[in-house]
């Protein structure tokens, strides 16, 4: 029903942007809440921004805080995830995901999300 394909990863310096992409196959794409998660060599998969069905609500990570911005188009069954003033700490491969839960009750934690997207890896160098 829902079949995420990423896209947009690279290389890139400290203070640079990238955008990532996420786009649905399904026919219901509007109706899920859309979070991005992200995943270093060694460490967990830790929660980055998630949005809500509609686009209105958001919610990030203090670590991206007024770096990254998460958007979607509906129209387009598309998610982005805008990625400014890029750290070294942000290298990971980031991963797209969607959950049938609403978004009131939306958690941060990976395992509450039902798809995921094959990843894409974003590295910074400094």
């Amino acid at each position: 029903q829902v079949q995420l394909v990423e896209s947009g990863g690279g290389l890139v310096q400290a203070g640079g942007s990238l955008r990532l992409s996420c786009a649905d196959s399904g026919r219901t794409f509007s109706s899920y809440v859309m979070g991005w998660f992200r995943q270093a060599p060694g460490k967990e998969r830790e929660f980055v921004t998630a949005i809500s069905q509609s686009g209105i609500s958001t919610y990030y990570a203090d670590s991206v805080k007024g770096r990254f911005t998460i958007s979607r188009d509906n129209a387009k069954n598309t998610v982005y995830l805008q990625m400014n003033s890029l750290k070294p700490e942000d290298t990971a491969v980031y991963y797209c995901a969607a959950t049938s839960r609403s978004y009131g009750s939306a958690s941060t934690d990976w395992y509450t999300y039902n798809y995921w997207g094959q990843g894409t890896q974003v590295t910074v160098s400094s």
